[in-house]
């Protein structure tokens, strides 16, 4: 496994299910990822390629502000992190089910 490969395996931390990204998938056949802070829209389209074997088409990426809570009597901050949306081509699709 090249330097490159290693890199990409890294790049993807989780996939993100939430009601939003699967009303979003479902209309816009796009799947959301939370991402490692530093990746960049090349590695992300490349690291979902290399994983998944789909088409992507295209990726848009946001920064997520971690939210202020209350620890007891101190203010604390969760931390910031990225979230990406990938866009597939048409025909393509994910499935995170296991199938065994």
């Amino acid at each position: 496994m090249s330097v490159k490969e290693q890199r990409l395996m890294q790049v993807l931390l989780a996939p993100t299910i939430s009601e939003k990204s699967t009303f979003v998938g479902e209309k816009h056949n796009q799947v959301v990822f939370r991402v490692s802070p530093d990746a960049t829209k090349p590695e992300i389209k490349s690291a979902v390629e290399l994983l998944f074997k789909v088409k992507v088409k295209a990726v848009q990426v946001l920064n997520v502000k971690g939210k202020e809570k209350r620890f007891g009597r101190f203010m604390g901050r969760r931390r910031n992190w990225k979230k990406a949306y990938v866009s597939l081509m048409p025909g393509q699709e994910i499935n995170f089910q296991a199938t065994e």
